[in-house]
């Protein structure tokens, strides 16, 4: 399941969701993300997306991680729009038979949302706002998923 949204989400309901989905799978990683903050450096993230578009690419993102592994189900939730410092930004849950398969599946995908899905992010500090490109560390992470991926 592939939701893009403004809506807050409940993770309980999303887990609830996703092991009705997985039947007898033995294993079941989420992530949540949330917009960085509390120290007052980051007042909000503001999101924009190309609808259609985006949750093709996400599509893409599950279709690939299901090829790689066992995937049982897989949810994935992105809020767009202007998200408070602390508020809840993504979620990420893979159900497979075995634990190594959930952890790699659901570091496969949190990868390829951080660099790769078409998200627009502008940070609004007390100094102003600016947009975000991915993260030099997070570009490396995610090209170790790929064997002809070039270091950075």
């Amino acid at each position: 399941m592939i939701s893009v949204q403004q809506d807050d989400f409940d993770v309980g309901d999303q887990y609830r969701r996703l092991c009705e989905q997985a039947g007898e799978a033995g294993a079941v990683v989420f992530f949540v993300g949330r917009v960085r903050g509390g120290d007052g450096a980051v007042q909000a993230l503001e999101l924009e997306h190309y609808p259609g578009m985006c949750e093709r690419q996400l599509q893409g993102f599950v279709d690939e991680a299901r090829r790689r592994w066992d995937c049982r189900a897989v949810r994935l939730l992105h809020r767009v729009g202007r998200l408070a410092a602390g508020e809840q930004i993504v979620f990420v849950a893979v159900a497979t038979r075995h634990r190594a398969e959930a952890f790699q599946a659901a570091h496969f995908l949190i990868d390829q949302l951080k660099t790769r899905a078409p998200f627009w992010k502008k940070e609004h500090c007390p100094d102003g706002a600016r947009w975000l490109d991915a993260a030099a560390n997070d570009v490396r992470a995610a090209g170790r998923w790929y064997a002809d991926a070039v270091a950075l």
